[in-house]
């Protein structure tokens, strides 16, 4: 039985197009995440993203910082090594709709305005990944075919 999960959540018919998706989509979590938790590229830290967040009503800020962080970062390198790419992308896709309608949303759909186009298609990504697996160039198609 737990196999059998384990095998479910592994496998993947996508081919070699889930690496196209999975990598760079995986970069720009992995770097958001950067920001939000260590402060990297131009990011406030956990701090700063906590005051921000508790700022806007997601409270605890500093929890909800390292949640956001958390799964945008560790999410992002997984997409990127195709390793638990399925709950990776869960993740990221619970993500991507706290942000949408927590942040965006009241904005409209353009990135111009602050709306929610880019938190769109990085949720599109993401429920895209987690349909389809990591693909044949990934750490989980070799985890596969070892428990199968």
């Amino acid at each position: 039985m737990a196999t059998s999960i384990v095998q479910k959540i592994l496998s993947s018919n996508a081919g070699w197009g889930a690496l196209a998706l999975r990598v760079p989509v995986g970069i720009i979590f992995a770097a958001h995440g950067a920001q939000k938790l260590f402060g990297w590229f131009g990011g406030y830290g956990l701090e700063g993203t906590g005051g921000w967040m508790d700022s806007i009503g997601l409270s605890p800020g500093i929890v909800m910082a390292f949640l956001a962080g958390a799964a945008e970062f560790f999410g992002g390198i997984a997409l990127i090594l195709g390793v638990l790419t399925r709950p990776a992308a869960l993740s990221l896709a619970i993500a991507m709709l706290v942000a949408i309608f927590a942040v965006h949303i009241q904005n409209g759909l353009f990135m111009a305005n602050n709306g929610y186009e880019f938190g769109l298609a990085l949720l599109a990504a993401s429920v895209s990944l987690l349909f389809s697996g990591a693909g044949k160039a990934s750490i989980d198609n070799l985890l596969a075919k070892r428990f199968s």
